[in-house]
């Protein structure tokens, strides 16, 4: 084990063991760059405040298959052919990919990558599973065990609806507190190359349950999550909300937003000036009809994508707090009426 040590972050010192920082959190010395990303959207999405921004905007959700699940994995297969194409490189380059979905065993991961033939790291993360990519991938290449890796995710309003809720056939009112599944793709390459934006760190979340049983509020689900997250992160780097340009949420939507700023609030932090959500920016509420805001894994990852990369490269942001939340729900763990705990992962990114 290495020696304890105090690190100099920002003229701050705080508690070290390597590359370890704090309880909960790592510094990179040698910062991994995240080179190029992508992002594939549905029509709903490209009808939203952000979709002149996305790289493709897909007009058929059904993307002219037989079901949704595979509808889903053409998405993702998009996004990776895409962040290939930007970057100009070929799938040879890729040592890795991290990736995941909502659907069981990952399936719209699998089949969504299969002909790439490129080595898979599976993950599960929930809605914040672009937030453990990132981490997970940033690791390996300042670790270098890897030049290239991808990080990418994907979700599908139809088919996380018939896994975790109700057939659309059902017809079920949706209450004001529910969010509409983002269906699309994100991808990002992160690489010891230079590029767009530099990942400088990562506080790893903790799974946080309070209790709370609706599925269909996904907000009050992972808010708790999001907080102890952030406030760890700010304990582990000595850091405050206004050491960021921003402080991006994933899909906390409108009800989480308000839960998270109030127990922020209670640790003695305000982010309110510096806050964005994902799920709030991806639509249009008032004429979308999607309630609380968007969710699933491809909101942050097509948010962070397109929106937010691209203010990174022109410098309009400098520093930045990536935060994904996910609700670690199953149908099994739903209709047995367990709670739904909440995650979430923190990327702290920066511009070149």
């Amino acid at each position: 084990m290495e020696k304890i040590t105090l690190y100099e972050f920002e003229n701050r010192q705080v508690i070290s063991m390597g590359k370890m920082i704090g309880k909960q959190s790592i510094v990179f010395e040698e910062t991994p760059f995240i080179l190029e990303g992508a992002s594939v959207v549905g029509p709903k999405e490209g009808e939203g405040p952000l979709g002149k921004g996305f790289d493709v905007v897909e007009q058929d959700p059904m993307m002219g298959q037989d079901s949704w699940e595979l509808a889903e994995s053409l998405f993702q297969k998009e996004a990776l052919q895409k962040v290939l194409l930007k970057a100009k490189m070929g799938k040879e380059e890729i040592r890795y990919v991290f990736a995941g979905d909502l659907l069981g065993q990952l399936i719209g991961t699998t089949f969504g990558i299969l002909e790439y033939e490129i080595p898979l790291f599976g993950i599960y993360g929930a809605c914040s599973t672009m937030g453990e990519a990132m981490s997970l991938g940033a690791m390996i290449v300042e670790a270098g065990n890897a030049e290239n890796v991808i990080a990418m995710t994907s979700s599908h309003f139809a088919s996380a609806e018939r896994q975790f809720r109700f057939p659309l056939e059902y017809g079920k009112q949706r209450p004001f507190s529910s969010t509409w599944t983002v269906t699309g793709s994100g991808a990002v390459i992160i690489s010891r190359k230079q590029g767009i934006a530099k990942i400088t760190g990562v506080t790893t979340g903790k799974i946080v349950d309070y209790g709370v049983k609706d599925a269909q509020n996904m907000g009050a689900c992972m808010a708790p999550a999001a907080v102890d997250v952030i406030a760890s992160h700010f304990e582990d780097f000595g850091t405050a909300p206004t050491d960021y340009d921003k402080i991006i949420t994933g899909d906390l939507g409108l009800v989480g937003k308000t839960i998270l700023f109030e127990l922020l609030n209670q640790k003695g932090y305000d982010i309110s000036k510096v806050h964005m959500d994902c799920g709030i920016e991806m639509f249009d509420g008032s004429v979308q009809d999607t309630h609380a805001g968007g969710s699933g894994c491809a909101c942050a990852a097509t948010v962070f994508t397109s929106f937010v990369l691209k203010q990174l490269k022109k410098k309009v942001w400098k520093k930045i707090l990536f935060i994904p939340t996910g609700a670690l729900m199953s149908p099994i763990s739903f209709n047995e009426g367990n709670t739904v705990p909440g995650i979430a992962h923190c990327v702290m990114i920066e511009s070149v």
